[in-house]
């Protein structure tokens, strides 16, 4: 059996808290699983957003560079203190440990396709290649990767048109029909299903390990659950979860809870999912 750890959406932008991820680092070095799995929807790229028009407000100032600086610098936060272990226990001749990580694409990475499709003149300018996954393997976005019977993509499409597959866990399974995770939505959502033929599917929805507010959820979307998810005794499609929120890994690294963390960090702290975790 096999521990997984499954990380997801963490949407850096320039000038948002990214301590998280250092915490998430720290618990994976510490616990030392097996595989390592990032869902997708690290760099947000909202300079790319084909929602926020040139000219608006919220288009006002964002650079490609910006975008791809920030989700480089914080995903060595995430990255490097796992490199940095491996090679420590190498260097000590100790019993190895060297986990899968795999860097799933997601739809907000996948802005730079849809930005260079209509702007073909942009090629080699923009491109997967500034995007430092630092040795991680990378996935093409919604490959399905499969992994101990389990399979993973950032979101799974119907198999008759290109939509997302929505709805409960049950329904999901139903259409998906195997044990699989997947981010791309905010919250989490787990179920498992027992078969007549005695084998076990679970579904795993967890999209959301960051700190900062997402502006178009409005005042009463912030409160979702933010972290990132352990799969214990993984077989054969078979797991038992365990998430951990953002809200215990600051307590777990920093002896503090995270709204605790980000007042004494940020004079202008007023994120509403700040707020709503007091000491």
């Amino acid at each position: 059996m096999r521990r997984h750890v499954v990380i997801s959406d963490t949407q850096v932008r320039k000038g948002d808290p990214t301590a998280h991820l250092s915490w998430a680092a720290a618990w994976i070095v510490e616990h030392k699983p097996d595989v390592i799995v990032h869902m997708g929807d690290h760099w947000d790229c909202p300079s790319l957003s084909a929602y926020d028009l040139p000219g608006t407000l919220k288009a006002e100032g964002q650079r490609y560079e910006d975008d791809v600086e920030a989700g480089n610098d914080a995903f060595k936060l995430l990255s490097g203190p796992v490199e940095a272990e491996v090679r420590r226990i190498k260097r000590n001749k100790k019993r190895a440990w060297e986990p899968e990580r795999h860097f799933l694409f997601g739809n907000h990475e996948n802005r730079i396709d849809r930005a260079l499709n209509q702007n073909p003149k942009f090629a080699g300018m923009i491109g997967y290649h500034h995007l430092n996954t630092q040795g991680w393997k990378r996935h093409a976005y919604l490959e399905r990767l499969w992994i101990d019977g389990i399979v993973y993509s950032h979101f799974f499409q119907s198999s008759h048109s290109s939509h997302a597959i929505g709805g409960s866990i049950d329904n999901r399974l139903n259409k998906i029909g195997a044990s699989f995770v997947q981010g791309h939505e905010q919250g989490m959502r787990y179920g498992m299903r027992q078969q007549a033929s005695g084998t076990e599917w679970h579904g795993l929805v967890a999209g959301s390990f960051y700190l900062h507010d997402e502006g178009y959820r409005g005042a009463q979307g912030q409160d979702h659950w933010r972290g990132i998810v352990v799969l214990n005794e993984v077989e054969e499609g078979r797991y038992c979860v365990m998430p951990l929120t953002a809200n215990y890994l600051c307590r777990w690294a920093e002896g503090i809870s995270v709204g605790e963390w980000l007042r004494r960090n940020y004079k202008n702290a007023e994120h509403r999912f700040t707020l709503a975790r007091k000491p």
